[in-house]
């Protein structure tokens, strides 16, 4: 029988200097991880449990990567659509509105923005993204947003 959990996959935060000296840093946080129920969006470190929300596939209508132009390098970014009427997530964006988060991300709808992630201090690999939401949920589909040059 093969085992359910070969297409999981989970990205969990690099631990600081600073976590390992202070102990703090034993317990392993994850930042993304997809598997058989749904997606989990890990929240921030020092926020962890009081940011990170769980996402069941029912609500998911698709997974995006994207990307936030700033001042120096572009910061990645993963998060999921979700069906209207879906509730509302906890997150370190949870309380901005529409028009910051238009200001931040243009190219980004606001339920997403508030829906994502920063791909910071972990690695995304689009392969096993891919493959797990394949094997978890084949009727998502995985979408990268790009922003375009402002004119």
């Amino acid at each position: 029988m093969p085992d359910p959990n070969h297409a999981v996959y989970e990205a969990c935060f690099t631990r600081s200097l600073l976590q390992l000296l202070s102990g703090a840093g034993r317990r392993r946080l994850v930042a993304f991880r997809v598997d058989a129920e749904g997606v989990l969006l890990g929240g921030a470190p020092a926020r962890y449990k009081a940011q990170t929300a769980f996402v069941p596939w029912e609500d998911i209508t698709s997974v995006v990567v994207w990307q936030q132009r700033m001042a120096g390098p572009s910061m990645d970014y993963i998060g999921v659509q979700r069906r209207t009427g879906a509730p509302a997530l906890p997150g370190m964006n949870a309380g901005l509105r529409p028009d910051q988060t238009a200001e931040l991300a243009p190219h980004v709808e606001h339920d997403l923005f508030l829906a994502s992630r920063p791909v910071n201090r972990w690695r995304l690999d689009p392969e096993g993204l891919q493959a797990a939401v394949e094997a978890f949920a084949p009727g998502v589909s995985v979408l990268v947003h790009e922003q375009r040059n402002a004119k």
